[in-house]
């Protein structure tokens, strides 16, 4: 009889974890390929400086920048709240000249219409020595309409900052979403790298998470976190 009933408060306790994961309370969320979709991108998992990592390519075919090129996780309903996860990022041996080692989250995915809100950063410039592309280390996107180049053109400086960072190091991205807000923070820092004051698609859109890459990238996403609120 203890057996049974230690086997019962067993189960339960698995499948609360297994629920909370599901339903996003701020547990760590492992990335197994049965919960993760790809979409206009290749994966895979490897060990990577001491951590258990999905790689993640974008496809070759995709010429066009700022484009859905994610692994959106299955089962996530984000409006607000927290995504927190460890990036690194790499460039291909083809990687065109234009390439910045471009990793990032997306957020708010809306299948339906194919719109969501993106931040991603650009490790390549965190040192640069041209004072303007350090200027453009951390961006933010709305997917369709807002890419970065329109962003620039309309609102220079308003959607992009700097940071310190460099490409083949593990880099800490926390972003916190409220309404139409979002924020960056960047490893242990206090303060946000970035601020968005109006997100483009409004304070009352919901859907998936992505982790995201754009051209030339070998990006490695590992210790993912997400707290809705």
């Amino acid at each position: 009889m203890k057996c049974i009933l230690f086997a019962f408060i067993m189960s339960l306790l698995h499948i609360s974890i297994t629920v909370s994961a599901q339903t996003v309370t701020g547990l760590p969320l492992r990335l197994t390929r049965d919960r993760l979709k790809p979409n206009l991108v290749s994966m895979s998992f490897e060990r990577l400086m001491g951590k258990e990592a999905l790689r993640v390519v974008k496809d070759s075919s995709v010429q066009k920048v700022d484009e859905p090129t994610f692994v959106r996780l299955e089962g996530i309903d984000f409006t607000n709240g927290t995504i927190q996860v460890k990036v690194l990022s790499r460039l291909l041996k083809n990687a065109p000249e234009l390439a910045r080692g471009f990793i990032g989250v997306a957020f708010r995915i809306n299948e339906a219409n194919s719109s969501y809100e993106s931040i991603y950063i650009r490790p390549t410039n965190g040192r640069a020595t041209d004072q303007v592309r350090r200027n453009h280390a951390i961006q933010y996107y709305s997917y369709p309409d807002y890419k970065f180049d329109r962003l620039r053109k309309e609102a220079p400086e308003r959607y992009e900052a700097y940071s310190d960072m460099t490409l083949n190091e593990w880099i800490t991205l926390t972003v916190v979403v409220k309404d139409r807000q979002a924020q960056l923070y960047l490893n242990n820092n206090k303060q946000p790298s970035l601020i968005v004051n109006d997100l483009k698609h409004g304070a009352g859109t919901s859907g998936g998470v992505g982790l995201w890459v754009d051209i030339g990238t070998e990006g490695y996403f590992a210790d993912l976190t997400i707290t809705n609120q």
